[in-house]
């Protein structure tokens, strides 16, 4: 494959910060768009060549088919777009992203690949180029990059699997769009810089999540790859029916508290007769590949409070941060019913214009 910039390359990153930025904050102004929450893809088409390279320069091309396909019909023949891979859900009127349907896409047997592409097709959000032809657009600013990318694809056929995301330079309509948009699965909003040009690797735009706080019960924690102190902790909350479930982890400790958080939870450790710890495994998911999945069992006493973006479920979207300690509460209390969720909110109206 030959387009007009070194191969391979990584997409522009983007830095969290607390609230939506005011447009004159930086020189320029900025735009605002939907943060979609999907697998972040740069789409690369030289002719009949079409490869799917993610953030991680994992390449995603052979999980997704379909969407190969389409962009050999409906893309311009030299291009590279930057843009993030969907599966949404849900009957007409009602749709949202899916990021469950969208993990399972990542499979390792051909057949289920392509038993997958028809019956959860995905479709691709754009919303930066990077080259169209023998021209590159790495030194443009996101401005021209915006303009070209919207009028190379505005005349996409209803049915192509290809969107270009919508953007606004009003910082109200923003925060209106983080909160509204959320219910249709999105994870926030990102602010660009209009005159920055595309720095690859560098995290040069500005991203706002959602955050929310809830409490849950311990069931287990996993032992660090190093073989030293606590790794991740793992959450649990109880259903409707009074079961406990097992809903994500916390993770992102110091080694120091690694090392502390052993000795902290070891009365709650649960153990044979001979006094030792018993283990448990979490269900392996496509993800997992070869790692460990087992953890030390803990008996359901403490509570912890936990900060995080979505719940999709009866599981959390993303790992969850720690926040503190809650021995004022019960662990029945920790219901999954009582986590509050975004309200409901159409896909469709999202892509849509305003």
């Amino acid at each position: 494959m030959e387009l007009p910039f070194d191969l391979p390359i990584t997409p522009m990153l983007a830095k969290a910060v607390k609230g939506v930025p005011a447009a004159d904050s930086v020189e320029g102004g900025l735009s605002y768009e939907p943060k979609w929450d999907g697998f972040r893809v740069l789409l690369l088409r030289d002719g009949d060549e079409v490869e799917l390279a993610s953030r991680g320069s994992k390449p995603l091309t052979r999980y997704f088919p379909e969407v190969v396909a389409a962009a050999k019909e409906h893309l311009p023949e030299r291009c590279a777009l930057d843009g993030e891979i969907v599966v949404r859900s849900g009957s007409p009127g009602a749709q949202r992203l899916d990021w469950e349907a969208l993990g399972q896409r990542i499979h390792p047997a051909a057949s289920r690949v392509e038993k997958l592409a028809g019956e959860t097709p995905a479709e691709v959000i754009f919303f930066d180029a990077l080259a169209f032809g023998d021209e590159s657009l790495l030194d443009q600013p996101f401005a021209t990059r915006r303009e070209r990318l919207v009028k190379a694809l505005s005349r996409l056929a209803a049915d192509a699997p290809f969107h270009v995301t919508r953007v606004t330079d009003d910082p109200a309509k923003a925060e209106d769009w983080f909160t509204r948009f959320e219910g249709a699965g999105l994870d926030g909003v990102v602010a660009k810089p209009l005159e920055g040009t595309y720095e690859p690797g560098k995290r040069t735009m500005l991203k706002i999540k959602h955050s929310r706080t809830a409490e849950g019960v311990l069931l287990g924690y996993r032992i660090h790859k190093s073989g030293e102190g606590v790794g991740s902790l793992l959450l649990g909350m109880y259903d409707a029916d009074g079961n406990l479930r097992n809903v994500g982890g916390i993770s992102a400790f110091t080694m120091a508290r690694r090392i502390e958080l052993i000795d902290e939870l070891a009365e709650l450790v649960v153990r044979d007769d001979d006094g030792g710890a018993l283990t448990g495994e979490t269900d392996r998911s496509r993800f997992s590949g070869s790692k460990d999945v087992s953890f030390v069992r803990l008996r359901p006493e403490k509570v912890v409070e936990v900060k995080f973006d979505q719940l999709e479920g009866s599981r959390f979207r993303h790992t969850v941060g720690f926040l503190r300690w809650r021995p004022d509460r019960e662990p029945g209390s920790c219901l999954l019913e009582q986590v509050e969720r975004a309200p409901s909110y159409d896909l469709d109206a999202v892509l849509g214009a305003d």
